[in-house]
């Protein structure tokens, strides 16, 4: 059985839980709070991390979930501090961003990444509190990205992939000058309940479509694009048993209020009778690396999603791309997380890799 590292490769860290955007396909439960961080999570944190950071390693420190901008500068600065040695990343929906805070990321050597689904029409569920379409301030904040001379990654939600859609987001990113872009295919989880069952066909052709339209111009690193060669790669040179790591990497998230939650941040925030709240304890009372040493019995789920883990090991034969289906994906989809294949799997695993294969075919 595949169990769970004690050293994570980053960790993700919730300044606020605010939002300042209510996105139709947002996962999150309390955007519309302003639970704050305080600085002894932060501390309490980077007491673990820093020796991580130290030992010859790349490590990040990745500020996401509600809106992070909208703790603000000073209180962002102030929670970054006690690192020493990471990376900084940030994900933003980039409509809070100005020089202000351009001139905060190059200051503190800040990654930036931000949410945009494409052209204008493509973001119409990306919408403020007051439902107003949010696409005009984005694009003022990565106009203020250029400017400065910051660079950025992008991330997609496709809410609808088919044919004739992989082609045109290529190109929009293209031209919004972004260094990396990810797509991430709707999914079912925390609270949007909308099903994200798909059509076969049509995710696979999107795919292929995507990896033709990066081929033609490959300026951008697409992650999953780039995840996709590298397997098959592996595969045609013997070497794919090697490709997943012996443990899972724990991708701790850590909520505002100092709660730790392993291998799925979109778990933060819920509770369930059997479950509890998901967490595996608190930063406040006992440190990160000692949590995670104790992974495996941290949270009365986690046994039985790494049972799941090895029923996709028996029965799937994408296990050894995917690794297994992701414990959100399988709680939201199936309710418990010893189940096997989820639509995510078959959106953003399975059709991606046959759809990079129908295209290297196809040629």
């Amino acid at each position: 059985m595949r169990g769970i590292s004690p050293i994570p490769g980053y960790v993700v860290m919730q300044p606020t839980t605010l939002c300042n955007l209510d996105c139709t396909y947002c996962y999150l439960p309390f955007r519309a709070r302003n639970e704050r961080m305080s600085p002894a999570v932060a501390a309490a944190v980077a007491a673990s991390v820093n020796p991580w950071a130290a030992a010859d390693r790349r490590f990040s420190v990745v500020w996401h979930a509600g809106e992070p901008l909208a703790a603000g500068r000073a209180a962002l600065a102030g929670l970054m501090a006690p690192f020493t040695g990471v990376e900084h990343h940030v994900q933003t929906n980039a409509t809070l961003i100005d020089d202000a805070w351009c001139e905060f990321f190059a200051e503190h050597g800040m990654r930036v990444s931000v949410s945009v689904d494409g052209p204008e029409a493509r973001n119409a569920q990306r919408v403020n509190r007051g439902g107003v379409p949010a696409y005009g301030a984005i694009q003022h904040g990565i106009e203020a990205l250029r400017r400065h001379g910051v660079p950025f990654s992008a991330l997609c939600v496709v809410s609808d992939p088919r044919p004739g859609l992989a082609a045109e987001l290529y190109e929009y990113f293209l031209d919004l000058g972004c260094e990396v872009l990810g797509i991430n295919i709707e999914e079912q989880e925390g609270v949007n309940a909308r099903a994200n069952a798909f059509a076969d066909e049509a995710v696979r052709a999107f795919w292929a479509e995507l990896v033709a339209a990066w081929r033609r111009d490959p300026r951008i690193h697409v992650r999953e694009i780039e995840w996709t060669l590298r397997y098959a790669g592996a595969v045609l040179d013997h070497r794919a048993d090697g490709l997943l790591p012996g443990a899972l990497d724990p991708i701790p998230t850590i909520a505002a209020d100092g709660r730790v939650f392993l291998l799925s941040p979109e778990l933060a925030g819920f509770t369930d009778p059997r479950y509890g709240d998901f967490s595996s304890g608190s930063v406040l009372a006992t440190p990160l690396a000692e949590i995670l040493a104790g992974a495996a019995s941290s949270a009365p789920w986690i046994g039985e999603y790494l049972r799941g883990v090895e029923s996709c090991r028996r029965t799937c034969p994408y296990f050894g791309f995917c690794g297994g289906a992701h414990a959100a994906n399988r709680y939201f989809e199936h309710g418990r997380f010893d189940g096997t294949e989820t639509n995510h799997c078959r959106n953003s695993k399975i059709r991606l890799l046959e759809g990079v294969l129908d295209h290297a075919g196809a040629r």
